[in-house]
């Protein structure tokens, strides 16, 4: 049986994510209860319909394919493709009306992250790339940023307490202090940030698998790198660190002390 073509699993991807992204709408700045699962996240019925949307309309397209996502868990697939979904990247961010949250699939193909689409409902910007395709911002082509320079860098983390704790005050800010400019609310919107050019670097002290499944097609087909804070290029590294590729090298030296994510 042959697979997909790249192509055509963007394509899908991308009609994936602004559906399930669309489906969020419905329920954003609309005072949607939550309930608190057992790491004691919240989850909303928003992310759980958004999700159930995204594997039926994936079930039908494809139903030998894997699929794993935040909310429902893992299902087996019977080829080497696996789907990997976030119906809310920042569930406490769209729970409080910031429009920052957004949408992620990610796709790997025979163990590889092939295609990320990243799409933020809330503002309509939808960032999609294949392996050797490109990425593109609204069907635009889009770069990384070509900044040299770390003191004339954005960074942009989701939580700055969180990425403070682990790399300790004092790394912390030397890292603060070498960039030009530092700014929170991010979330996955933050890394589109950095494949459209408008920020240098984001980075995240906490991740999951499938926070990251899309990032790194994305940020890797603009132009960066999208590596763990080790420097591992991964999704399954527990935390991770986007940039332009021509900083990442300065970016991962002030992470290199960090504690050990627990």
């Amino acid at each position: 049986m042959s697979l997909p073509t790249t192509a055509d699993l963007l394509d899908f991807a991308t009609h994936l994510a602004w559906t399930g992204g669309r489906r969020t709408l419905a329920y954003f700045n609309c005072e949607v209860p939550a309930e608190r699962k057992a790491d004691g996240s919240p989850v909303t019925l928003a992310d759980k319909e958004a999700e159930a949307v995204m594997r039926s309309l994936l079930a039908r397209r494809f139903p030998d394919h894997g699929v794993v996502g935040e909310e429902h868990g893992e299902v087996q697939g019977k080829v080497p493709i696996r789907w990997i979904i976030d119906p809310i990247d920042g569930t406490r961010t769209f729970m409080r009306g910031v429009p920052f949250y957004g949408t992620l699939v990610g796709v790997e193909v025979e163990g590889e992250p092939t295609v990320g689409v990243i799409y933020i409902p809330a503002l309509d910007e939808l960032v999609a790339a294949g392996r050797g395709l490109g990425c593109r911002w609204n069907g635009r082509p889009c770069r990384v940023a070509p900044t040299t320079a770390l003191s004339d860098a954005l960074v942009v983390a989701t939580d700055e307490n969180a990425v403070r704790r682990r790399l300790g005050p004092a790394a912390h800010d030397a890292l603060v202090d070498a960039t030009a400019l530092t700014r929170t609310w991010a979330d996955c919107y933050g890394y589109v940030l950095v494949a459209t050019g408008r920020a240098e670097i984001a980075m995240d002290a906490v991740m999951a698998l499938w926070d990251c499944a899309a990032l790194l097609p994305v940020i890797e087909e603009a132009g960066g790198r999208f590596t763990s804070w080790r420097g591992e290029r991964r999704i399954d590294g527990g935390d991770a660190v986007a940039s332009n590729g021509a900083l990442h090298d300065a970016v991962l030296a002030h992470l290199a002390g960090a504690r050990a994510n627990p």
